[in-house]
């Protein structure tokens, strides 16, 4: 069985920016600060939710390095080292590991849109080159690539290739995977709607976008269902459903930024081409984290 690298939930951070959009680093330590003391298990740096995109190398490697740095090893870092070109993954691969994370994520290739056989070389490719664990992220709305499950059982016989960020949305998938792949690959959801769901296919966690609002609320949904209180974990997430509707109500990070901003985190503005909420969609974030009691 290969090991995890976090069990529960770890927080897809949003990379807080300045008015100029540079990064706010002073304000990334509050937030990971705020992350750990509020029990999430694992700090994703770096992927879609951080505006890696529209992030420099340099940029992505200093926050990666900052990341490390701050966590102490308190949890485990992930950094989100995934493009469409395997070249340039390998390079910042490499070089987020010699800066200590535990983890790389790595997105499949969008724009160029190989097909299956494509992302084994892509994938394997990596894994050779890289020296710490890697957990695939399938997330075809974005990328317009679906990482199917017979190639996932493909992937998983390479020993770094450990864990895979479903966020399709298809459970039927899901399944498939965890059917075919067992314990070579860990399983975790990549839609915060859909955490308990995965959890009883076999999952170990979510990589969550709610939980920059709400850490422990999601750590907790997800202990409950390990610690066998399937009633609770099932309340958690029927609880959170609205939340995560309306973090979800424009591209990401939009909204979860915009929520941020409403408890007073200093997280600036999205990057171009992202930009402010809709009126209809701010009323919307807004009520609902009125309704929570989050600001």
């Amino acid at each position: 069985m290969k090991k995890p690298v976090f069990v529960g939930s770890a927080v897809a951070l949003v990379t807080p920016m300045h008015a100029d959009s540079s990064v706010n680093f002073a304000e990334l330590g509050r937030l990971i600060e705020d992350q750990i003391a509020n029990s999430t298990d694992a700090i994703l740096i770096c992927g879609t939710t951080g505006e890696s995109a529209t992030m420099t190398d340099d940029e992505r490697l200093a926050c990666i390095d900052y990341t490390v740095k701050a966590v102490r090893r308190r949890v485990p870092v992930i950094a989100g080292t995934g493009s469409n070109n395997t070249k340039h993954s390998i390079f910042l691969s490499k070089r987020a590991a010699d800066l200590g994370v535990d983890a790389l994520l790595l997105v499949t290739p969008y724009y160029n849109k190989t097909n299956q056989s494509g992302l084994i070389a892509h994938f394997t490719a990596i894994a050779d080159a890289a020296s710490v664990p890697i957990i695939l992220y399938n997330v075809p709305s974005r990328t317009g690539v679906n990482l199917l499950p017979e190639t996932v059982f493909a992937l998983s016989k390479h020993p770094r290739i450990i864990g895979i960020k479903e966020a399709s949305g298809d459970i039927a998938q899901c399944a498939r995977i965890a059917s075919l792949c067992g314990d070579d690959i860990v399983l975790y959801s990549g839609n915060d709607d859909q955490v308990v769901p995965l959890l009883s296919l076999g999952g170990k966690g979510v990589i969550s976008v709610v939980s920059n609002i709400t850490p422990q609320k999601m750590h907790d949904c997800c202990k409950a269902w390990f610690d066998g209180n399937f009633e609770k974990a099932r309340a958690i997430q029927l609880e959170l459903l609205p939340l995560c509707n309306a973090l979800f109500c424009d591209v990401n990070p939009i909204p979860v930024k915009y929520a941020m901003a409403l408890q007073g985190w200093r997280v600036g503005p999205c990057r171009l081409p992202l930009i402010a909420p809709a009126i209809e969609q701010k009323k919307q974030i807004c009520t609902t984290m009125h309704q929570y009691h989050f600001i």
